[in-house]
């Protein structure tokens, strides 16, 4: 198994929307869960749909996402031990 392959495995990304504010400002709603398959294509699950022509961004889970999701009680994964470059 390669290399590449072998690190899709534990990757899993949060799919979010842009949501304009009165204030002129934008908010992120998340609105589903993506996971990458052994073939780099990636598994989209939404529980809602955009309203913005559609726009979506996929973001890479941060430790504070998988602290925040094991705090709730529904069994997440603790992340592995990684390069967890995004900012966000």
């Amino acid at each position: 198994m390669s290399m590449a392959m072998e690190s899709n495995k534990s990757r899993m990304f949060k799919v979010i929307t842009p949501i304009e504010k009165k204030d002129g400002g934008t908010f992120w709603m998340r609105i589903g869960t993506a996971f990458p398959n052994r073939d780099a294509s990636i598994n989209v699950y939404l529980d809602a749909m955009p309203t913005k022509q559609g726009v979506l961004q996929l973001r890479e889970m941060t430790d504070e996402d998988f602290a925040r999701r094991k705090g709730s009680g529904d069994g997440a994964p603790v992340p592995p031990p990684g390069n967890q470059d995004i900012p966000f």
